[in-house]
Formats: structure tokens, C-alpha cells, sequence
């Protein structure tokens, strides 16, 4: 059940370095522009919000990966603890998917983690 739970965890933080290069790097592109519906205007004139974002999406995955790498059981419950939290807030705040994309994979891996420590 441990190795589910830290791939579940690893997943996780994928998503959100692959959040990070979507928000930083490609949110002026014609990918990054499709994939959030935006115009180029609206993309030029929301890059630095979205890069900031980005960096804080790039935290959250360090976050993650430094907990596994030191076995801070807590640390993993903190880190995903603020992705869910971040992804119900994002879904309130700017779109319903995000509950799905971020908040979602979230649950499943804090729940994987909890069953694992009990196990």
C-alpha cells in the first residue's frame, strides 16, 4: 500500500509541474492559450499573474516530493492538504474543472497516504 500511495503522491506532483510550465511558459502561447480558452490579449495582459501561479504550483510539487524523499508523513498531509484546498478554491474562483484536475487527484492520493501510515 506505501509504494500506491507515493506513486499516487509522485502523480500529484507531476500534475502540478506540468500546472507550473503550462502557467509560466506556455500561457502566451497557442497551447497554453487553448488549453485556458484565452485570448492573446487576456493571456499578455494575465502572464504575470499566471506565472505567479505557476511558482507557487512549482512549490507545491517541491513540497510534495521533498516530503517523500524525507518520509515526513505530515509534510505529505500538509502539501496535499494545500493542493486540495488550492484546487476547491480555484474551482469557486475561475473554473469548475480545476475541482477534477488539482483538488481530485489530491483526495485520492491523501487517502492513499492515510490507509498506507494505518496499514
Amino acid at each position: 500500500m506505501r509504494i500506491l500511495a507515493d506513486v499516487a503522491v509522485v502523480i500529484v506532483a507531476v500534475l502540478h509541474l506540468g500546472f507550473l510550465v503550462l502557467e509560466m511558459f506556455l500561457w502566451t502561447k497557442p497551447f497554453g492559450m487553448r488549453t485556458f480558452r484565452l485570448s492573446p490579449e487576456i493571456a499578455q495582459a494575465s502572464a504575470g499573474l499566471a506565472a505567479n501561479q505557476g511558482l507557487y504550483n512549482g512549490f507545491l510539487a517541491a513540497g510534495l516530493l521533498w516530503s517523500l524523499w524525507s518520509a515526513n508523513y505530515a509534510a505529505t498531509l500538509f502539501f496535499l492538504g494545500c493542493v486540495i484546498v488550492a484546487g476547491i478554491f480555484g474551482a469557486f474562483t475561475a473554473k469548475r474543472s480545476i475541482l477534477w484536475i488539482q483538488a481530485f487527484p489530491g483526495v485520492l492520493a491523501l487517502i492513499a497516504v492515510i490507509a498506507a501510515h494505518r496499514g
